[in-house]
């Protein structure tokens, strides 16, 4: 996994962003195991899902939660991807365990509370 240091992205309040399974972090930023561990779980759903259709998928499901929460942030939270990184971020082992389409358990919409 290559990181790469820049002044542009990711956006404020993000650590890290992955595009491509090249990780963009701003300069002197150090991403703790738990960050590379949860890019690494992107840089797997992209690949099973050849790049694009991950993107795709990706923008969809952020505009059906936008829709469903009404607030950005809880939009990203609750998209199935992101659900299946943070789920699993803190084990190390994951990537040895995970099924090719593990991030599809997570798609189950949530009610907003």
């Amino acid at each position: 996994m290559r990181i790469i240091e820049n002044k542009l992205l990711p956006t404020k309040g993000f650590a890290a962003i992955n595009l491509f399974g090249l990780i963009f972090v701003r300069y002197g930023t150090q991403l703790s195991d738990r960050t590379k561990r949860h890019e690494a779980i992107h840089t797997q759903q992209m690949k099973y899902m050849l790049y694009v259709f991950f993107y795709l998928w990706y923008g969809v499901e952020w505009l059906i939660r936008l829709i469903q929460y009404g607030n950005a942030k809880e939009a990203y939270y609750n998209i199935s991807f992101e659900r299946e990184a943070y789920a699993n971020d803190r084990q190390s082992d994951y990537l040895n365990t995970r099924n090719p389409y593990a991030w599809t358990k997570y798609i189950k919409i949530n009610k907003p509370q």
